[in-house]
């Protein structure tokens, strides 16, 4: 989550170092009855924004080769469209404001409930909701040229 949010791998270790750290420091305020994962999740999240938002940030594209490992019989031009697919998204996903890049990490990649992501940031449900609205949009403009006039038909209908 850290790495989607911070879009590079040396400093998403550094953030991912930070949280334990900081949720070491904490653990006196961890409430025992409630679970871990959200806890320190939260933590993460919140520091990742942080880095991002801070004047000394800079956001380096994700380097090549970042991409999950894909199947042995994928075709060659399959390989091809699927890194020309990840480039455009990652593209797209760096024009994101922070905050909305991270709900909508949290929501489309780690497939968390609006509930769990509203939990993991704290925040209300409602802004949620909003940010991960405006993310979708921002995105579906974005990816519109790569996706076609049906997508484009249909992000406009929702404007």
């Amino acid at each position: 989550m850290a790495l989607r949010i911070v879009r590079s791998h040396a400093v998403a270790d550094d953030v991912v170092q930070e949280a334990f750290l900081k949720a070491w420091r904490s653990l006196d305020r961890f409430e025992l009855g409630r679970p871990f994962g959200p806890w320190i999740c939260r933590i993460a999240a919140n520091q990742a924004v942080n880095h991002v938002r801070s004047p000394r940030s800079r956001e380096d594209p994700l380097p090549e080769g970042h991409a999950e490992a894909r199947s042995p019989g994928q075709s060659p031009l399959d390989a091809v469209l699927d890194r020309e697919a990840h480039d455009v998204l990652d593209r797209a996903l760096d024009t994101l404001p922070a905050e909305q890049r991270a709900v909508f990490v949290l929501r489309a990649v780690e497939e968390m409930s609006y509930a769990e992501i509203a939990e993991t940031l704290g925040l209300s449900p409602g802004t949620v909701m909003s940010r991960l609205f405006r993310a979708r949009e921002k995105l579906a403009r974005a990816l519109g040229s790569y996706l076609g006039p049906a997508a484009r038909r249909r992000a406009g209908e929702r404007s």
